[in-house]
């Protein structure tokens, strides 16, 4: 067995994006995480305030956002537009040396338009396929890439693309040169028997249990993709994967849920 070097992929959720001083606190906590480190950032919560802003009707369907033209140009403006140049910002402030990417740069996530027998997305990307050799590069020149939640076609089209489905990919795509832990974090401390009560922890997650919780609704909306992206990394060589708040990044100690097949 090749000794890989450990890598941290981390996603952020929207409602950490949208509070300043968590923001601040959660990007101080990332950039203390020791050897290499990739960031992956949505922004749900500020792309619908914007588009509610200028009258465009956000609609959502199992966590996922349907995004027509007008939609897509809101969601580019905000993730690799603002929310991504701000993070980079913030990141340099702290000695981080991070730059950052949408798929279409560098050709680095390419992914093909959702095509749903029953429901039409709108320019919604499926990743296809991760530049690892530019990222490996980049990652070994001392960069931290910080991806938005926007891939391409490769036919000039931009998309909008989950972004704990980036954050999976680009996991997966890693695996396979380094050692990958995977931790999304939000503003739970991990995922709960109960939404309401912050001490439910549940902190050890099987596909047994997931699939009983769904069946009885108390998994739902935006927590389904992000736990089937989980089973599926684990499934194709992600070694380790944490849910839960971004204490977890400094203390191996901090209550979370750990997902294991």
């Amino acid at each position: 067995m090749d000794n890989k070097k450990p890598i941290t992929v981390v996603k952020i959720g929207g409602n950490i994006i949208d509070d300043a001083t968590e923001l601040k606190q959660f990007l101080a906590d990332f950039s203390k995480i020791e050897g290499n480190k990739v960031l992956v950032h949505g922004g749900g919560k500020s792309a619908t305030k914007m588009a509610k802003s200028i009258g465009l009707i956000p609609q959502m369907i199992d966590g996922r956002r349907i995004t027509d033209a007008a939609m897509l140009e809101v969601v580019v403006m905000i993730y690799a537009g603002q929310i991504n140049k701000d993070i980079v910002a913030q990141l340099q402030a702290i000695n981080t040396n991070a730059m950052g990417f949408s798929g279409a740069d560098g050709n680095l996530i390419q992914s093909q338009k959702r095509n749903h027998p029953t429901i039409d997305y709108g320019f919604v990307g499926d990743v296809k396929k991760v530049n690892t050799p530019l990222l490996e590069t980049l990652i070994s020149s001392g960069i931290v890439p910080v991806f938005c939640a926007i891939t391409h076609d490769k036919n000039g089209q931009l998309l909008n693309t989950n972004a704990d489905t980036i954050a999976s990919e680009l996991a997966i795509a890693l695996s396979e040169v380094f050692e990958v832990t995977l931790s999304y974090c939000f503003e739970k401390p991990g995922v709960l028997f109960d939404a309401e009560d912050d001490s439910s922890v549940i902190e050890k997650m099987n596909q047994e249990l997931y699939a009983k919780l769904k069946a009885e609704k108390a998994i739902h909306s935006g927590m389904i993709p992000k736990l089937d992206n989980c089973f599926n990394s684990l499934s194709k060589g992600v070694q380790v994967i944490k849910i839960g708040h971004h204490k977890m990044l400094k203390d191996a100690n901090a209550v979370c849920t750990r997902i294991e097949l």
